[in-house]
């Protein structure tokens, strides 16, 4: 089934992406893809590689904290 998979934080969007959504594999599978896109994210907006690896580990697990995972079906 085709699922809008979107993650917010106190009501601001962080993603939203359209997956096909059957099982808990995939489930886990579109989850971490939206990880891997709000990391890709994060990271591209850093202004030198100094800020880059300073930042590298607590980007995602900050913005994450605290969201909430919505699903809706497309």
């Amino acid at each position: 089934m085709k699922f809008k998979l979107q993650i917010t934080k106190n009501g601001i969007p962080l993603y939203a992406g359209d997956y096909d959504i059957v099982d808990a594999n995939s489930f886990g599978q579109a989850c971490t893809d939206a990880c891997r896109k709000i990391k890709e994210r994060h990271m591209s907006k850093e202004r030198s590689i100094g800020a880059l690896m300073e930042h590298l580990d607590d980007g995602v697990l900050n913005q994450l904290n605290g969201a909430h995972i919505i699903l809706e079906k497309a």
